[in-house]
């Protein structure tokens, strides 16, 4: 009898070369993973000059195996392969000029890789990019690290100018 679906995150490095993220991704796919988010951080190169890539993926436990060996098998190089280890999530809106001040560069620092993972990003920008738009972030942490990612949050959203609508609970959302 298969066991239940977890959720686990890969982190690899790539390549800076066209198709090498699809290359990496198309095993979990075929050997029954589920993604849950992707970052990939184009702007960043560890210290073999390679792209770091971080994936949260649903996967029954005897599937996860396969897809850590199939990646391995295609030359993508994993650097950790494990279980998700994030037990808290909140959901946040920032609202403001949110492109003109870097939106990606906003989501990177909000990150902290193995403690907070921003999981889900929805952007509206009703009059455009150049005009006020707003963001929801589901952002998953540590157990008991809310508080100190909320402080981060709005640190940076005050930094950046921009306005926070915290915490949304799964029920809000």
């Amino acid at each position: 009898m298969s066991e239940a679906v977890r959720a686990y995150t890969v982190r690899l490095e790539l390549v800076d070369e066209p198709g090498e993220l699809l290359r990496a991704l198309e095993p979990i796919a075929a050997n029954g993973g589920n993604l849950l988010s992707v970052l990939h951080e184009r702007g960043n190169l560890t210290p073999r000059g390679r792209i770091p890539i971080e994936v949260d993926l649903e996967a029954a436990p005897e599937r996860f195996d396969v897809i850590v060996e199939s990646l391995r098998d295609t030359g993508v190089n994993v650097v950790q392969a494990g279980a998700e280890r994030y037990g808290e999530e909140l959901v946040v809106i920032l609202s403001g000029h949110l492109v003109e001040t870097d939106l990606s560069e906003t989501l990177t620092r909000i990150q902290r890789p193995g403690e907070v993972s921003v999981m889900d990003v929805s952007l509206s920008a009703p009059s455009g990019t150049s005009d006020v738009s707003s963001a929801r972030l589901r952002i998953a942490t540590d157990s008991g690290g809310i508080d100190d990612v909320l402080d981060s949050v709005e640190s940076l959203a005050e930094e950046k100018e921009l306005r926070v609508i915290t915490p949304l609970t799964e029920a809000d959302a």
